[in-house]
């Protein structure tokens, strides 16, 4: 098993207990948890001890009782969700558990929880806190009830539906209601933000479903989030677990991948024009409500409405059409001089209207929170007109619907220094992909955990035999225009002899549509499902469903997605995941490593592309009976001297000479299926 360099054996795996605690009674226990005729193995007969799962289990317990950081990468297959579950239930430290996504989240609170509970038999209170717009506000549903301007019919629906559940609901959880939709319109108009929420001054404040899952939280033991709602909530003190931080004993980080990237998006300034326009409306809504016809509603919403809508065109340039979001750089913006009159409308009209307001503050409690809020508008914008803070960077992230302006930081190792230097508690990393190195040095320099333990443990999956990976050779180079064209060619070769179950993971949304193309023509018996054309619940549906389909997808579909058994049996990666070196965020990395002597390369290319393929991997190995094949359409892997190293990073799957290898064993797969 592998150790981080320069740590003993023993230092690495969390070492012996210190005197006077109760580290080998924890351990103990967890060790008696896992064994063969342990609680876990008399409630499932499926169960049976994994040394991988021990290991990790094991170095949670010292963790937790050494109130230490541990870092640890467990492979797929270990069983990480209960390695460090059941430490934390044995132990009786409230905790605080965070995941990377509301659907991890559910799945953790919902299913693995409440049943190794019942399986351990320890009395233990659970709460789950998401963010705001996950739960319905009372007061907001009535306002939309009455006078929301909904786009159609399905809206209406989904309003009416919302509305049905509503008075039997305990939580609030929009995701109780079925069949909503997570990007309908109307999520905005029956929750809250921190924005329009009036606090104390609600009339359902009694009732605030907010509210009540704050106040769950800080009476529990252990409390379920997610890295989204963790940052933001540091950032802006807005949903409890600030508050919650300093009293929890332990702090989990499940899939700790995604922590770096949830945490430069929310620890920075943003300044978003759909939250302006938001803002627009409820200006008019309101103004109309309480105090029709006393001020010019109608005029002051306009000009924060058509401010913002200038702001986002300005963002854009040149650009007319805009799939899932771009990453602008700033320097390209600012320096044409696109965005000083935007920003300068948009912060006038924001004082313009906060002026109004203030005028009219006591007819009603929603002008106080709508002139706090324009405020905030007003100094965001003035804020994005000056300059950008030392050691921070600049870019825009642009959408069909909206443009945000993010100023951050580029790692988040001082919010996390500061979070240690707290009241001493046990911090805990883990995923299954944290670096290319017994360090986990990519992980841990870009988090400041250089000085914790850390660990990694290999999947128990048999690889060699299970597995085999191929590289094209001779294929056209990434940079060829034709390299789209002969990735869909290839893949419909291969998902024709598999008889489909293929993903095609692309490194970039442009190339979706020329490689679904190319995969048509030549496969027109495959259903071909594109990432966009459907929600991304909906096309894994159909694809776990039908039969003969390939599903084309990028960035999200690198991860977070779990096809068991036969129904994925050939993985196909475009090309070597490179971040993209026009990124800003990218640019800013790289002038900082060559500041401090460092190779950008090497120590940032070559180590962010090898976390990502083995991302994009892991979705073809799941269980312990599951066979398939890894192509990546990208010939460096074989040509150049660094392409040993990615190929280090991935699992020891048995390489592939060529495509008559690799049909010959699609066939088999087919056969056995």
């Amino acid at each position: 098993m592998p150790l981080s360099a320069g740590q003993p054996p023993a230092a690495a795996a969390g070492g012996e207990p210190e005197e006077g605690d109760s580290g080998s009674a924890l351990t103990e226990a967890v060790a008696a948890a896992f064994a063969a005729a342990g609680p876990l193995a008399a409630a499932d007969p499926n169960f049976l001890p994994r040394a991988a799962q021990n290991a990790l289990a094991e170095a949670i317990a010292h963790a937790l009782d050494r109130r230490e950081a541990l870092v640890a990468e467990a492979g797929t297959g270990v069983g990480k969700t209960y390695a460090y579950l059941v430490p934390l239930l044995l132990s009786g430290r409230r905790a605080l558990v965070s995941t990377a996504t509301k659907s991890l989240q559910d799945q953790l609170f919902l299913r693995d929880l409440p049943r190794l509970v019942d399986q351990l038999g320890v009395p233990v209170r659970r709460a789950l806190l998401k963010g705001r717009a996950s739960y319905l506000c009372r007061h907001r549903l009535r306002q939309a009830e009455s006078d929301a301007q909904l786009p159609d019919r399905f809206a209406v629906r989904a309003l009416q539906r919302v509305s049905a559940w509503a008075p039997a609901t305990r939580a609030g959880d929009l995701a109780e209601v079925e069949g909503l939709d997570e990007r309908s319109p109307v999520i905005p108009l029956v929750t809250s933000t921190r924005d329009n929420c009036l606090g104390i001054d609600c009339p359902e404040y009694r009732n605030c479903h907010v509210v009540q899952a704050r106040r769950e939280a800080m009476a529990a033991d252990l409390v379920v989030v997610n890295h989204h709602l963790f940052f933001a909530d540091l950032a802006l003190r807005d949903s409890g677990v600030a508050e919650l931080l300093p009293s929890v004993e332990a702090a989990v980080f499940d899939e700790a991948h995604q922590l770096v990237e949830a945490g430069v998006q929310f620890l920075g300034t943003t300044l978003a024009t759909g939250q302006a326009i938001d803002l627009a409306r409820d200006l008019l809504a309101q103004g109309l409500r309480h105090a029709r016809g006393l001020k010019p509603w109608a005029e002051r919403a306009a000009a924060i409405d058509r401010a913002a809508r200038d702001l986002r065109l300005a963002c854009a340039g040149a650009l007319r059409e805009v799939r899932g979001i771009l990453k602008l750089r700033w320097e390209e913006r600012a320096a044409e001089g696109r965005l000083e009159a935007p920003l300068d409308a948009l912060a006038a009209a924001a004082e313009a209207a906060a002026a109004v307001l203030a005028e009219v503050a006591e007819a009603a409690p929603d002008f106080a929170r709508l002139a706090e809020r324009c405020g905030t508008l007003a100094a965001l914008a003035r804020h994005f007109e000056a300059e950008a803070e030392a050691g921070r960077v600049r870019w825009i992230d642009l959408s069909p619907q909206q443009a945000r302006l993010v100023e951050s930081p580029l790692d988040i190792r001082a919010m996390l220094d500061e979070q240690r230097a707290g009241a001493p508690k046990s911090w805990i990393f883990t995923s299954a992909t944290l670096g290319a190195d017994a360090a986990l040095s990519w992980f841990t320099s870009q988090t400041g955990l250089e000085d914790a333990r850390r660990l990694v443990v290999g999947s128990p999956f048999d690889y060699p035999h299970h597995a085999r990976v191929w590289v094209p050779s001779p294929f056209p180079k990434p940079n060829d225009a034709a390299h789209p064209a002969a990735v869909g060619a290839l893949a419909a070769r291969l998902a024709a002899a598999l008889g489909g179950r293929t993903f095609v993971l692309t490194t970039t949304l442009r190339v979706l549509p020329l490689i679904a193309e190319a995969l048509r023509t030549a496969a027109p018996q495959l259903t071909v499902l594109v990432q966009g054309s459907e929600p991304r619940r909906a096309l894994l549906a159909r694809y776990r469903d039908g039969r003969g389909a390939v599903l084309v997808g990028s960035a999200s579909f690198w991860e977070g997605i779990d096809m068991p058994g036969d129904a994925l049996q050939c993985v196909l990666i475009d090309k070597l995941p490179f971040p993209p070196p026009n990124d800003p965020l990218v640019e800013a990395r790289v002038k900082q490593l060559r500041a401090g002597g460092g190779d950008p390369f090497s120590d940032y290319f070559v180590a962010e592309a090898a976390v990502s393929l083995k991302q994009g991997a892991g979705r073809l190995i799941r269980t312990e009976s599951d066979r398939g094949l890894l192509v990546v359409a990208d010939p460096r892997l074989r040509q150049m001297g660094y392409g040993r190293k990615l190929m280090a990073a991935l699992p020891p799957m048995t390489p592939l000479a060529g495509e008559a290898e690799a049909l010959e064993w699609l066939a088999a797969l087919a056969a056995a299926h």
